[in-house]
């Protein structure tokens, strides 16, 4: 059977068949695709790039860096020896943009004043904050805490957490997440956009707030504290302020941290937080006042997305794209851990992502005859400081939104082992998850849907930045059933990972590393997308979802060029 009519059986079932009563129709692939997949998607392709990209000669890839500087030039000769064409600006295989740097210099003890006391918060220890503003200071003066529950605004669920309640120059005190424990709600466990810390802050600029403190607790960001120390101490980077709200103090606190300046008011966190939990909450002025000011070291210089380009075959396709992602920044040079390594060299994260998708380049570039549809292979930069290179490429595409037709992310890679299953973040929004499903299917796999939905993954990497202007996307995270391991091993083996090594120097390449899992993610990911790319119609969300109005517009702009 050809795979152009393969493709439109597929598309057939998934528009017509609701994918949770569903089973995965089988699939038949071009022996050429196969071959360039077990040729080009080895171990060797994928451990040469994590070892180059991860060393410390790369000094952990920090945007505007050295390093980020080499790891560019890197991805940009690949793709250029694989005959990728330049698919940045003027004719290079480079997107510059500008960024701006802000190192902040916060006190050691942040103050607060209560009626039944004094509160301080020990930098580092009890509280973390970055400027939210691009000036050589940011400063919150005598202003009053309030309490905010999620801070969260969503007529479709009909959720106030504001009220009409003035909250201008005040700062607030907001709990992570979103609500969490009705399925009727936010989508129940799984966490949406609303829950990000990045919602907070802006929901925050919008009210004219001064600050805020975001209250963090292991299970409500999906991460430890030391992420958040790691992660938001040292210079931090951002787009060029373009006249957006902002709130002048971006910060976060430890659960035990806040349940002292509340108390400090004459409040308890916990009674707070029960309140929260319904549509009925209104802001609670806590009765505490504070004052801060980051001193900061300001910074305005580039970094750029890589991006190379595989010319379709097809002469009425080839101006669509299946677009294939990861992220190549890292943390760069930060505090030191115990063993004093201040290097935080990204192997995982996303030395690994960087890989796959070159070795997918690989694939691509091997085919005796190329795809109908191009192939856009892009290595976004800064996603660590907020999807930045992915926002950029997406307010100014090479390729019309309305002509990328999906767009396939690797963030991180499975170094573990083989797995019987296949986690597919997000799954249920598009018609992509048909092609998934077949495919782990033929691997004798299943596929299933984000195994942690309380992190939000779906929002914290850079299929969302592409997701916003209306292209269905495929994000695959590792399975965690390991053949060869007890059960609970692969859920057990990610949270100490987690606790022990994401954002910390210590996420490094070693001998344990094993690629045979990484690799049938990788093969999964380039068959996804040669389908795709073969297809006659393009892949659809599933109606209703948050981004199908996005792809309308996008698509509606294509048809008045």
């Amino acid at each position: 059977m050809k795979v152009r009519s393969i493709t439109a059986c597929l598309a057939a079932v998934i528009t017509t068949v609701a994918l949770a009563d569903s089973s995965a129709p089988s699939i038949t692939l071009d022996p050429a695709a196969e071959h360039a997949a077990h040729q080009q998607i080895t171990a060797y392709t994928l451990e040469a790039p994590i070892r180059f990209l991860a060393s410390d000669a790369l000094e952990g890839r920090g945007p505007a860096t050295r390093g980020d500087t080499l790891a560019r030039l890197y991805l940009a000769a690949e793709l250029q020896s694989m005959g990728y064409q330049p698919a940045g600006t003027n004719g290079s295989y480079e997107q510059p943009f500008d960024v701006v740097g802000i190192t902040s210099q916060a006190p050691q003890t942040w103050s607060f004043t209560g009626k039944r006391g004094e509160v301080s918060l020990k930098w580092y220890d009890d509280y973390i904050a970055a400027s939210g503003v691009q000036t050589e200071t940011a400063t919150v003066r005598d202003a009053e805490l309030v309490f905010v529950g999620y801070g969260i605004e969503a007529p479709e669920y009909k959720w106030d957490d504001f009220k009409g309640t003035d909250v201008k120059g005040k700062v607030l005190v907001m709990l992570n997440n979103d609500p969490d424990w009705d399925p009727k709600l936010f989508a129940g466990n799984a966490r949406l956009y609303y829950g990000r810390w990045s919602y907070k802050y802006e929901s925050a600029a919008r009210h004219g707030a001064a600050g805020v403190i975001i209250v963090h607790t292991t299970p409500s960001a999906g991460y430890p504290w030391q992420v958040v120390q790691t992660s938001w101490s040292g210079e931090q980077f951002e787009l060029p302020d373009a006249g957006e709200p902002r709130v002048q103090v971006k910060g976060w606190a430890t659960e035990e941290a806040v349940r002292r300046l509340v108390k400090a008011g004459g409040k308890d966190l916990d009674k707070l937080v029960a309140a929260a939990r319904s549509r009925n909450f209104r802001p609670v002025p806590l009765g505490v006042r504070t004052s801060i000011e980051l001193r900061n070291k300001i910074s305005r210089v580039k970094t750029a997305n890589v991006a190379g380009l595989l010319p379709g075959s097809d002469p009425k396709l080839k101006d669509q794209v299946v677009l294939y992602s990861a992220h190549h920044d890292h943390l760069g040079i930060g505090e030191p851990d115990e063993r004093g390594d201040r290097i935080y060299n990204g192997a995982e994260d996303n030395a690994a992502g960087c890989a796959q998708v070159l070795a997918i380049a690989r694939a691509f570039a091997a085919l005796p005859q190329r795809p109908r549809r191009s192939i856009l292979v892009v290595f976004v930069a800064a996603e660590e400081q907020g999807l930045l290179g992915s926002k950029y490429y997406a307010e100014h595409p090479t390729v019309a939104a309305g002509n990328i037709a999906a767009n396939i992310n690797y963030d991180g890679g499975n170094n573990r082992g083989r797995t019987r299953d296949l986690t597919a973040v997000g799954y249920g929004k598009s018609s992509l998850d048909g092609i998934a499903e077949a495919l782990a299917q033929k691997q004798g796999r299943k596929l299933v849907p984000d195994q942690f939905p309380d992190r939000g993954y779906y929002y914290r990497s850079d299929q969302f930045s592409f997701a916003k202007i209306g292209v269905p996307a495929l994000y695959f995270d590792n399975g965690t059933d390991y053949i060869g391991k007890p059960e609970g091993w692969g859920a057990k083996y990610k949270a100490e990972w987690e606790e022990k090594h994401y954002h910390q120097p210590s996420d490094e390449i070693d001998d344990t590393w094993v690629f045979d899992g990484m690799i049938e993610d990788a093969q999964i990911g380039f068959y996804a997308g040669y389908l795709v790319a073969q297809a006659d119609a393009l892949p659809t969300w599933t109606p209703g979802d948050e981004f199908e109005a996005a792809r309308k517009r996008a698509l509606e702009q294509l048809s008045q060029r």
